[in-house]
């Protein structure tokens, strides 16, 4: 159902009208049509899967959380191939870059459409509503988590949308108070939310759990973070599909490991003039290597091509240690491979010869619809049982009253999963294990747009990325459009 009902919402924030290109849901910004909608259990659900579209277009939120990093550098065609993303990656982006417009636009396009459902949230009584509810309030809090840990402080609105008029008198909200909707959210959620539902891409209770410690964690509340994730552990129903190679493969997806996955299709819809129409990954063919060509049926026809960007760096392959399996699974050394099955492929802008395997183009039937480089059916993996581990480990670790026992298995069992045995166990403890933690995500988490986050919440960042300036980097700048459109009364982030 996720991945098959699409939808269309007038948005509008900062006066900045985002355009879902789907057939649709009429969801009109005025309280008028409170009167002809939201009068069966139907109303909302399919408001609910207008609030759930938005999440396809954290594909950018994703690709440009590794290009940010140490991880990965832009790559593409040349050094003027999408401008705004080569910015990011040289740490040199201002205001005026489109691609963080879109982060800010779409994820407010995501947090209006939730917040649509909850405005009338009492308007029509049927049995489930309140789970309904749930997924709305997740949703409105995983579109403000987005904008929070890029912007800082952001305009909040509780059950009411912002609509047009209304960014001349409503302010930047401080991000402690947004953090605190965010964790009321989660909670309300996780407390009306099933384990498990019946169609994969639903929220769950787990997916509530699992966010709530991460909010926490991003606040350095390590005691709260610490209860919650243990909970998640102890009495949800995941854990680490035995075999890494399935993970990121069709055939692993909405998996055990699974605790929140974003759906995407083959679909047609998307073009570079509506990149957030696709239904498909965009970033999976973003991330292909250039002009891909294989001998078919041969060991290497499984990959397409794309447009080589978001490329690795031998410094994160070569952190991997030996007899890590995990290697071979998140990078595609395209020199290595080549030799071994006779493929060709071109060579694009900042080419390392390295390409994030777990999330570039798969071959796919010939009856795949629409632009094949932007309706990639590659589901995103949010948040995964392993990232959970470690999370959990990390602020087990890093809490007051320290418990590095519990710490030290959840690593243990993420790097045995790895590894494949015990031998490369960790037995550290204090800041030792700290550091041990945050390496373990880097290598575990790689491609998945997490450490430029890790490195800015731990302090991290401006050792290890270049260009970063500490006392800046740390948030993006608001989109100085929407400054403007604000008449003025928003700051802009500190030294932009």
């Amino acid at each position: 159902m996720i991945k098959n009902i699409k939808t269309y919402l007038i948005f509008a924030l900062t006066i900045s009208l985002v355009y879902s290109c789907d057939e649709f849901v009429d969801v009109q910004p005025t309280a008028e049509n409170s009167e002809d909608y939201f009068n069966t259990e139907q109303d909302y659900q399919k408001a609910l899967i207008g609030a759930y579209d938005l999440l396809q277009s954290t594909y950018l939120n994703v690709m440009l959380g590794e290009i940010a990093s140490d991880n990965t550098l832009s790559g593409g065609e040349s050094a003027t191939d999408v401008p705004g993303i080569q910015e990011v990656d040289d740490m040199i982006h201002t205001p005026v870059n489109a691609q963080l417009r879109d982060i800010w636009s779409w994820m407010y396009a995501g947090v209006n459409r939730a917040n649509y459902i909850l405005e009338f949230k009492d308007k029509t009584d049927f049995a489930g509503k309140n789970e309904i509810l749930a997924q709305a309030t997740f949703l409105r809090a995983y579109y403000y988590f987005e904008l929070v840990k890029w912007f800082g402080d952001v305009p909040l609105a509780v059950d009411k949308r912002i609509q047009f008029g209304e960014q001349f008198n409503i302010d930047r909200t401080p991000k402690a108070d947004v953090y605190a909707q965010i964790e009321l959210d989660l909670i309300y959620a996780a407390e009306n939310l099933p384990y498990v539902q019946s169609e994969p891409g639903r929220v769950t209770k787990g997916a509530a759990q699992a966010l709530l410690g991460k909010a926490y964690l991003y606040q350095n509340k390590f005691n709260e973070a610490a209860v919650v994730l243990d909970d998640l552990i102890a009495k949800g129903p995941y854990d680490l599909l035995t075999d890494y190679n399935l993970i990121f493969e069709e055939a692993g997806e909405n998996n055990i490991e699974s605790v929140f996955e974003v759906q995407y299709f083959d679909g047609q819809g998307a073009g570079f003039g509506c990149l957030q129409c696709s239904e498909g990954n965009v970033a999976v063919g973003f991330s292909g290597v250039r002009a891909y060509t294989a001998i078919p049926d041969s060991a290497g026809d499984i990959f397409t091509s794309g447009f080589s960007f978001n490329v690795p760096v031998k410094e994160v392959v070569d952190a991997f240690q030996v007899g890590d399996l995990r290697k071979n699974v998140a990078i595609l050394d395209i020199e290595a491979w080549a030799t071994a099955t006779g493929i060709t492929y071109g060579t694009g802008y900042e080419h390392t010869g390295y390409f994030n395997r777990k999330y570039i183009p798969r071959k796919r039937s010939s009856n795949a619809q629409g632009d094949r480089n932007l309706t990639n059916p590659n589901n995103y993996r949010a948040i995964r049982f392993a990232d959970v581990l470690l999370m959990a480990a990390e602020a087990n670790n890093r809490k007051p009253s320290p418990d590095d026992n519990k710490a030290r298995t959840y690593l243990n069992r993420v790097r045995e999963r790895a590894f494949g045995n015990a031998l490369n166990n960790i037995s550290s403890s204090g800041t030792t294990l700290t550091e041990n933690i945050l390496q373990e995500r880097r290598v575990e988490l790689v491609g998945e747009g997490h450490r430029f986050f890790d490195l800015v919440r731990t302090g991290k960042a401006a050792q290890e990325i270049n260009g970063f300036v500490a006392g800046k980097h740390e948030l993006f700048p608001i989109p100085a459009i929407e400054i403007q459109l604000a008449g003025g009364r928003w700051s802009q982030n500190p030294n932009y």
